[in-house]
């Protein structure tokens, strides 16, 4: 069994274009009639929803650190029926951690490498010309066992620069994949975690199409086709669901739930029950589980704390039934949120935590937890891999520690996570349970 061909999108290093360009792509491939499985490398819980969006199929998450083989097989078997594959990767091409997880160290060279895919670097030639050749040739053989289609050369500042920037490409016997012009107006709008999230996008749509015509115009579409190549399909399975029936928190407050996740979950034949507790609805009371997923609570703290249906119905379920949340769903389940301008916001109480964004403090990388405590779909002394990522800062924790946790090297971090009845929460997104 073979995948559909593809190729994977880095850069040298965040910043370089490579998310308009993936964009931009999909978007293109998919009006030219293919069938476009889009996939992401790394721990990302934004960047997938903008996938779907352009390409109009779910984007999954291939991460190589926190995923054993067996789970990055499931993940590989999602493209089915799909025309060509293209995965963006995350951070610079060889970026990942120091220490070997489940399959590898977290890089989106591992990640293209396992699948079989060729590597386009997206290159800011902004500043230099025939010198960004250098860095595409170290890129090249710095690996070379690594599959290398080429390169696009983005914010190219006139067709002098372009000329300059492709005879040292030539000379350095890099293919040129396309030449995009410098446009100040093509970057998506971010704020503290990184990109806006699609659902709060003013025009996706129209701005997506600009990228397609963008790319069209100045990248070489059958020269990209041409490069994709097919590996070898794994097999596997996806994540078993927590509970039969669960009420999942979902609207611009809660989002952030990686989509192996609910897709293993509704295939293995649970019943996802979506409400939005900015709406004030309350979850299904004939739910098993509430999950709250992360987001962005902090921006809409004062509206959460007046949702009164919300907050009774999910009160009344956890007298009896389990909830959970993870970094900005923990939060919402905290007794106090302190958002940027110092105001005290009411939580739901179901677990002491205090938590404010009054003083941020950057807190981010893969966690590795031992679990002190069961949480919904495991048990006591299960081991979990996820993935952190926020700026809130913990004021009090007085709950029961729900799981021991360190970083990727196995330093422990304060953030425990916590346990209170029925209760659980942690800061760490789950993205799978460790190989034994």
């Amino acid at each position: 069994m073979t995948n559909a061909p593809g190729l994977l999108i880095s850069a040298p290093s965040s910043g370089t274009g490579k998310t308009t360009v993936m964009l931009g792509l999909l978007r293109a491939l998919a009006e030219d009639g293919l069938n476009v499985q889009p996939f992401k490398s790394g721990p990302d819980y934004i960047d997938p929803a903008f996938h779907r969006a352009a390409a109009g199929r779910p984007s999954f998450n291939i991460d190589t650190w926190a995923m054993p083989t067996g789970l990055l097989g499931g993940i590989s078997q999602q493209s089915a029926g799909a025309d060509i594959i293209v995965s963006e990767g995350s951070m610079g091409l060889y970026d990942g951690v120091a220490t070997k997880g489940e399959a590898g160290f977290g890089s989106s060279a591992e990640t293209a490498l396992r699948m079989g895919w060729p590597v386009v670097l997206v290159i800011d030639v902004g500043g230099q010309a025939q010198s960004a050749a250098a860095t595409a040739l170290g890129f090249k053989s710095y690996a070379p066992e690594l599959p290398f289609a080429g390169v696009i050369l983005n914010r190219c500042a006139s067709p002098r620069h372009e000329r300059l920037a492709r005879l040292g490409m030539d000379k350095a016997g890099i293919n040129v994949l396309g030449v995009l012009p410098r446009r100040g107006d093509l970057a998506l709008p971010e704020r503290h975690l990184g990109l806006i999230q699609a659902v709060e996008h003013p025009d996706l749509e129209e701005a997506i199409k600009g990228y397609a015509t963008f790319l069209r115009d100045h990248v070489d579409l059958e020269a990209i086709k041409a490069a994709a190549r097919a590996g070898n399909a794994d097999v596997g399975d996806l994540p078993k669901p927590p509970a039969q029936r669960i009420a999942l928190a979902q609207d611009a407050a809660f989002s952030f739930t990686y989509p192996h996740l609910l897709t293993g979950w509704r295939n293995a034949g649970a019943e996802i029950m979506p409400f939005s507790p900015l709406a004030d609805q309350a979850p299904d009371p004939s739910a098993d589980l509430v999950w709250l997923p992360g987001g962005y609570p902090e921006l809409h703290a004062g509206r959460l704390a007046a949702a009164s249906t919300y907050l009774t119905g999910l009160r009344e379920h956890a007298k009896t039934k389990p909830v959970h949340g993870e970094c900005g769903g923990y939060m919402a389940l905290g007794e106090t949120l302190i958002d940027k301008d110092g105001t005290h916001h009411q939580m739901a109480g179901l677990l002491g935590l205090v938590t404010s964004y009054e003083k941020r403090k950057f807190h981010l990388g893969y966690r590795q937890a031992t679990l002190q405590a069961s949480m919904p779909g495991f048990a006591q002394g299960a081991r979990l891999r996820g993935h952190e990522f926020h700026y809130s800062t913990i004021l009090d924790e007085p709950d029961a520690p729900l799981a021991q946790v360190g970083d990727a090297d196995g330093n422990p971090v304060p953030e425990t996570g916590s346990i209170r009845g029925h209760v659980t929460g942690t800061f760490f997104h789950l993205i799978a349970e460790a190989s034994a």
